[in-house]
């Protein structure tokens, strides 16, 4: 999970998300920002942190290739939206 930026006063809502086709592995992820602006990609939860944490799970040959390419929680996808719901909080763009 992307760390949360405590300098920033909390957001005004609780959680906000949004779907977009990651380039990474090639398909749509859903980024999620917290209200201390945590935040996090559900693809990266669903399958890298599992691979990760050693799950006796099996995984093609296609999604171990998409696990290998996925950032995981500093993603540029995920930091850069946070960034973006910053800005547009903080009333500077």
């Amino acid at each position: 999970m992307a760390k949360a930026k405590t300098k920033l006063e909390p957001a005004k809502w609780q959680i906000t998300a949004t779907t977009i086709h990651c380039d990474l592995v090639d398909d749509f992820v859903t980024i999620m920002v917290n209200r201390d602006w945590s935040a996090r990609c559900a693809w990266y939860g669903r399958h890298k942190q599992k691979a990760l944490e050693g799950k006796k799970q099996k995984f093609d040959k296609d999604m171990k290739l998409k696990i290998e390419k996925c950032a995981g929680p500093e993603c540029a996808y995920v930091t850069d939206y946070r960034d973006k719901l910053i800005k547009e909080e903080s009333g500077s763009e």
